[in-house]
């Protein structure tokens, strides 16, 4: 489960200063264009589960979640409390640095759902961190990994930024093969109009077990 299979390099950035400062100013943006959104959106519409509970894994100012989903809980972890005050999704809020302390200060089996929405470049503790949402998702639960092609380069891991979008899609797949804890990943290519908007890809497996 060690995520140093792939070398320590891989998991090298330009930016190995504390990442808490990088965040300190609060980045009130989307990251991803509205049709990538809507996209997204459509995709959470169809795959979680009314009235669960998800955890928002690296979370900022939006979760992407539909305007009009009915959700138990929206659980926002993320590096900066001003970002996350400004998510009118989240019914709660933590700050929590995941370079520091890669485990999730959840109880097992807490959530439905979790997502890490345009921000898996940046965990330079990827297998430990898939690994604790296996454990923090109930039996049946969705973990759901999307990405695009917009990154801060100076945080990002040498290996995302050394690959492309196919690369990407593998890199998440193994994260969660590795973890273990996983059904088989499946890719879903979202992009909404390919060359005119923000390309959009995710990746997504389910907690062994039955829900």
């Amino acid at each position: 489960m060690a995520d140093n299979s792939l070398g320590s390099e891989s998991f090298a950035r330009i930016d190995e200063t504390d990442d808490a400062l990088f965040y300190e100013v609060p980045r009130l943006v989307t990251h991803i264009d509205e049709p990538a959104r809507a996209a997204l959106a459509g995709w959470f519409r169809a795959h979680l589960p009314a009235g669960g509970d998800i955890l928002d894994l690296m979370s900022s100012c939006v979760s992407h979640l539909p305007a009009d989903g009915a959700y138990r809980r929206v659980c926002g972890l993320g590096m900066n409390e001003d970002e996350l005050a400004a998510n009118p999704q989240l019914t709660d809020r933590l700050v929590h640095d995941l370079t520091r302390a890669p485990a999730l200060p959840f109880e097992d089996s807490t959530f439905d759902s979790c997502l890490i929405t345009v921000s898996v470049q940046y965990l330079v503790h990827p297998i430990a961190v898939f690994a604790d949402i296996a454990r923090v998702l109930r039996p049946g639960g969705i973990c759901a990994v999307s990405f695009s092609n917009r990154l801060f380069p100076t945080k990002a891991i040498a290996l995302w930024r050394a690959t492309g979008d196919a690369d990407h899609a593998r890199l998440v797949g193994y994260y969660f093969t590795e973890a273990g804890g996983f059904e088989k990943p499946e890719f879903t290519d979202l992009s909404p109009d390919p060359g005119r908007s923000d390309p959009l890809f995710l990746v997504a497996a389910r907690r062994l077990g039955q829900g």
